[in-house]
């Protein structure tokens, strides 16, 4: 009975897995201004997680570059997270209601900024609902957390993944940029000792 419970529990994880690695896409827009987004909540007292990150900022931004400004409200129009003047970040909220939320990005900068953005809400089930509807079991309760906490790792890899891959793009052309100096070097100073051997021989 108990290996039973064990392999349908973790054929259950294998299946939310695999649906939450197909639903965990993010979202890329260029801010010029302001620009927005809206995310049905269904349930209150879900949790709401995302992270965003700015476009190669690393290597178009100067250190007093003022940032992105990041601003989720409610259905009623409370800020509920606020984020200011960063090049990426995450966030996390209880909803407070059902009903519609706003994320927006806000540029204070002349020239548009490219932000990647990915967005999570998560309902898990608790005692409350086990009350209301008797096909569920703490089972169902379990599968319900493993699955929130499986999407709180994916957000986090996707957040550190646009960071890394933003990185590793700047350090590459960093290099070639180093290889392309050196190599001008080279040809510069050979050129240069070809002519001095040159007016030596004359």
């Amino acid at each position: 009975m108990a290996m039973a419970l064990a392999l349908a529990l973790a054929l259950a994880l294998a299946a939310l897995l695999l649906a939450s690695i197909r639903s965990a896409d993010a979202l890329s827009m260029t801010v010029y201004r302001t620009e927005c987004v809206q995310e049905h909540v269904e349930y209150a007292n879900d949790i709401v997680t995302g992270n965003f990150v700015v476009v190669d900022h690393e290597i178009f931004w100067a250190s007093d570059h003022p940032g992105i400004d990041f601003v989720a409200t409610s259905p009623a129009g409370v800020i509920v997270s606020s984020i200011r003047g960063s090049a990426g970040d995450k966030f996390s909220f209880t909803a407070a209601m059902p009903g519609l939320y706003k994320f927006c990005f806000h540029n204070t900068a002349p020239s548009p900024e490219t932000v990647d953005f990915y967005i999570h809400v998560g309902h898990i089930l608790n005692e409350h609902n086990l009350a209301k509807d008797e096909h569920l079991n703490p089972v169902h309760v379990k599968i319900s957390q493993l699955k929130e906490a499986l999407e709180s790792l994916m957000a986090d890899q996707h957040y550190l993944r646009s960071r890394v891959e933003r990185l590793l793009f700047y350090t590459i052309g960093e290099y070639l940029a180093l290889a392309a100096a050196s190599v001008t070097q080279v040809l510069v100073l050979k050129h240069l000792f070809n002519r001095k051997i040159g007016y030596t021989k004359l």
